[in-house]
């Protein structure tokens, strides 16, 4: 277990669909002490049976948990590692945690349209394209969130991770 007076880190890792955020995640979670890994796709895919509840319920659902999940780990002295795709909950998930003596380091995985074309049609998962390409073009709209963005077109896992882990810029102020 980690001291008191070091604080556990939670690395929200956030992108289109294709553009590595589980791969990055997997070998995050190699690289980081005492942690956890959560998929927030295990989560979201949990629904089964013929009535299921709409997309934003099942959505908020998933981030009701990810937040519980989170908060239990925390509390457990966990450093934890969450891949989702975050588009409109940063601040509300870290409205949630501002009790909380913690660092977050939020990164937005970005590739250009081309690669994600490629990585998409190269694991056989063209359903997802348009929602990807959504994605890619809403973060290319938002400014706001520029310093999170992270390139991985032209880079290895390895240098990715080593990069998230030892870059300050991914750091999000959790006000109390």
């Amino acid at each position: 277990m980690q001291g008191k007076d070091k604080k556990q880190i939670i690395y929200l890792i956030s992108g289109p669909i294709g553009v590595g955020k589980s791969t990055i995640s997997k070998e995050l979670a190699r690289n980081v002490k005492q942690c956890v890994l959560i998929e927030g796709d295990d989560l979201l895919h949990m629904f089964k049976g013929e009535l299921q509840p709409s997309w934003e319920e099942r959505l908020s659902l998933t981030w009701e948990n990810i937040l519980a999940l989170t908060r239990n780990f925390i509390h457990h002295n966990l450093n934890i590692i969450i891949d989702f795709v975050v588009e409109d909950e940063l601040d509300w998930f870290c409205k949630r945690l501002s009790d909380l003596n913690l660092e977050l380091k939020y990164v937005v995985l970005r590739a250009d349209k081309e690669k994600l074309i490629e990585r998409l049609s190269n694991r056989g998962d063209i359903d997802s394209l348009e929602r990807s390409l959504f994605l890619l073009n809403k973060l290319d709209l938002l400014p706001s969130f520029n310093q999170f963005i992270y390139d991985t077109t032209l880079k290895q896992p390895k240098e990715i991770v080593e990069e998230i882990i030892s870059n300050s810029s991914f750091n999000v102020f959790i006000k109390p």
